[in-house]
């Protein structure tokens, strides 16, 4: 579970630019919320302070029992490696591992004994459809494919929050659908909290609830595809 409460944020100046102010959130285990809104509204500096990556100037975020506000850098990059779950729009997948050692990244992180850590990696890439490809490079995939790793690398660890951040934003319509609900589907499947910040219409009418960020906070909206 996630839950934002009463969140503040200005961006340094001069002129100093308040960002949004008393902006509140809750979002369920197994649910997805889709935050939109116009470009420079601050859509991923807020993802950023959920990962704790951007200090806020006032409120709470919790991720479960913690509220990340209160925790140290170390403290912080713990609970980042454990619980949180990241799909970029730029993949950021490592040219020079395997799809395999991708996708087990994580959890050699969290210091799992490698035979374990591999099972772990190849059941998840069956489940992306890539089972058959673990041992491919990077380079042999197309961006749909690239994706679909990224997204196994975020869920292999069973994450209780995902934060995507455009994920579909460099693919067709065609392929960013079968990312989207194949993203979606884990989200709901493992029982992961999952925020995805998009530009897409068609991407946010598919999440379980659609918000608009402005300055003021978030406002509940509906969005057809």
């Amino acid at each position: 579970m996630l839950e934002l409460v009463s969140l503040s944020k200005t961006l340094p100046g001069p002129p100093q630019r308040a960002l949004f102010d008393r902006l509140s959130l809750r979002v369920e285990a197994g649910e997805c919320v889709a935050i939109v809104g116009e470009s420079g509204v601050g859509k991923s500096t807020l993802l950023n302070c959920v990962a704790g990556l951007e200090p806020i100037d006032s409120g709470s975020i919790r991720v479960g029992p913690s509220s990340i506000e209160r925790l140290d850098d170390d403290a912080m990059a713990r609970l980042r490696r454990s619980h949180y779950g990241f799909v970029f729009q730029a993949f950021h997948i490592l040219p020079h591992l395997s799809l395999l050692q991708n996708v087990a990244l994580p959890l050699w992180l969290l210091d799992m004994p490698a035979a374990q850590a591999e099972a772990s990696a190849r059941a998840m890439l069956e489940r992306v459809g890539l089972g058959a490809r673990a041992l491919d490079a990077p380079q042999q995939l197309s961006g749909g494919e690239m994706q679909r790793v990224a997204i196994a690398r975020a869920l292999v660890h069973r994450p209780h929050l995902v934060l995507a951040d455009e994920p579909t934003g460099n693919l067709d319509p065609g392929r960013a659908a079968d990312v989207l609900d194949l993203l979606l589907g884990q989200i709901r499947d493992s029982g992961a909290a999952g925020v995805l910040v998009t530009h897409s219409r068609a991407a946010a009418a598919r999440a379980d609830r659609v918000v608009e960020l402005r300055m003021d906070g978030l406002h509940d909206i509906t969005v057809r595809a």
